[in-house]
């Protein structure tokens, strides 16, 4: 009897011990199916963890996906997918493929929000643009330290000229935004593309263009270096895009050479080792002991004043190979200004004087002419700032409170000091602007005084014009006759021959003729002018 009972509890346990197996070989196989769906073997075997799978996959499928309708909603999420990849463990190869594509979307974005940007932008940047371009600079940060770090990987065999090109095309992208906002440019970008350069010519992959790309990489290199030196704080957002786009297309003028070489104004001096960009071989700066690299300016000095030259003449722009913006009198503008300054580089007549004591500016033509006439300033949009520093030829003034209006480098503003009661006229010449509450403008001045004039333009289709317009007086030893000062644009090239209504204690005419161009500018156009007779 007993033996029957153990029998039958024996029969009992091995079918439910086959069950229980024929069950956990069921799970075991769908587990493993699971298993090989959510994983994959890399190049050593091991199997990675099934959460890193759905990582990366969750990028890649991102970016398969439509490109959002406004380029800023891409921002947040391009950093975290960035920042995710470095993080998750994948093969060279995976990390490679998701950076290629992640790099290329970034810039992609990048390119569709600059124009948003730089549109109208007045100085200091408003506090939502400013972190809008936050965003972008980490962005270019980010993809800038991802393509160097792709040479560290030990099993990714391929030629490194490409992600040493999109580094520095990266961090050239970083400086350029910083200079259209007129801020300083983040800590470490100038170092890191002069060491990211000088690694590309210890590996002689300097003259390589990479697939996909259309410069050599010390084209890249040198395009951000000659728009550092171009004094971007005393450019306007669109002239910055101009010239950035100018040194594109003639980066390859410029001229490495030996230290030994005498210093002229069109020769430039890189130390790796600063956070600097180039210096110029002519200021008095203290010099490492370490070997610099130098380069010339001077061929692309000569090519600038044969452009110029030609487009007087008549030529179009598009026959130079020049940007569009070259064949407006504030681009040929520009392309004066530079000639001139890496040609002659003047040294300063003036000592500056440190100073704390409060100004009031007015800004713009129409401000100018309204103080001209004697108005109330209060019906001027004027604003309050401190003087930091000042020679007889212009000051370093601070924001410190007041609507500053449309202010822009190349304008022209009126101050009023303390210690003088008389509006002296000065023009815009740099502009730097650290956070939303910080503005510090560089002024020259012009002159004394202005006298507030409307300038009549007949015309056949609309009738007669009238434009508010400044005339400067003659400066004994400084200008020999008259100025006239109008908005950028405002006059037809062909016409010589002005009309000048001046209102004092009586209405005058004058009917003078432009002599000559001293100054062209995004905003304003100063000639000089002579007068042809009176006829009243």
């Amino acid at each position: 009897m007993l033996w029957s009972f153990a029998v039958a509890a024996l029969c009992l346990y091995r079918a439910g011990h086959d069950k229980a197996d024929s069950i956990n070989d069921a799970n075991s196989n769908s587990f493993g199916r699971l298993l090989m769906t959510e994983t994959a073997f890399n190049t050593s075997g091991t199997v990675r963890n099934a959460v890193h799978q759905i990582d990366i996959r969750s990028i890649l499928q991102w970016l398969t996906s439509p490109a959002a309708p406004q380029p800023v909603d891409e921002l947040p999420m391009l950093r975290s997918h960035l920042q995710a990849l470095r993080e998750v463990r994948v093969t060279p190869v995976q990390r490679a493929h998701a950076l290629d594509r992640l790099y290329k979307r970034g810039m992609t974005v990048i390119t569709r929000l600059l124009p948003s940007l730089t549109r109208d932008l007045v100085l200091p940047v408003p506090r939502k643009t400013r972190r809008i371009v936050n965003g972008v600079l980490n962005l270019l940060q980010m993809l800038a330290d991802d393509m160097l770090a792709l040479l560290e990987e030990p099993f990714l065999a391929r030629p490194p000229e490409l992600a040493l090109w999109r580094s520095l095309q990266a961090l050239s992208q970083q400086l350029l935004i910083s200079h259209l906002i007129a801020c300083p440019a983040p800590t470490g970008s100038w170092q890191q593309l002069h060491q990211t350069y000088a690694r590309v010519r210890r590996l002689q992959v300097d003259t390589a263009v990479p697939r996909g790309a259309s410069r050599k990489l010390q084209d890249v290199y040198y395009s951000a270096v000659l728009l550092g030196c171009a004094q971007p704080a005393s450019l306007t957002p669109q002239e910055v895009l101009f010239l950035a786009d100018y040194f594109e297309r003639f980066a390859d003028q410029v001229e490495p050479i030996s230290t030994a070489v005498s210093a002229t104004p069109a020769t430039f001096w890189i130390d790796p080792a600063r956070d600097v960009a180039a210096c110029s071989a002519l200021r008095n700066l203290s010099r490492p002991a370490a070997p610099l690299e130098c380069f010339s300016c001077v061929r692309l000095c000569l090519l600038l004043r044969a452009q110029i030259a030609q487009l007087d003449a008549g030529t179009s722009a598009s026959e130079l190979n020049l940007p569009d913006f070259a064949g407006t009198s504030a681009g040929r503008g520009v392309l004066g200004r530079l000639a001139t300054r890496w040609s002659d580089l003047g040294k300063r007549r003036y000592i500056r004087r440190r100073q704390n004591h409060r100004a009031l500016l007015g800004t713009g033509i129409d401000g100018l002419w309204h103080i001209g006439k004697k108005e109330d300033p209060a019906s001027v949009n004027v604003s309050t700032w401190m003087v930091t520093n000042e020679s007889p030829e212009g000051y370093a003034v601070m924001h410190v409170t007041g609507n500053t209006g449309v202010l822009s480098v190349g304008n022209v503003v009126a101050i009023r000091t303390d210690f003088d009661q008389n509006w002296q006229i000065c023009l815009v010449r740099w502009a730097l602007s650290e956070n939303p509450e910080h503005l510090e403008l560089g002024l020259q001045i012009l002159a004394p005084k202005a006298v507030p004039a409307i300038l009549a333009q007949p015309s056949h289709d609309t009738g007669t014009e009238y434009l508010r317009v400044l005339i400067l007086p003659e400066i004994p030893k400084l200008r020999s006759g008259q100025s006239l000062v109008v908005a950028t644009g405002a006059l037809p090239k062909e016409r010589d021959k002005l009309l000048l209504l001046i209102e004092g204690n009586n209405i005058s005419v004058r009917e003078v003729s432009r002599t000559g161009i001293e100054e062209q500018t995004g905003s304003v156009e100063i000639m000089s002018i002579e007068s042809v007779q009176n006829p009243f």
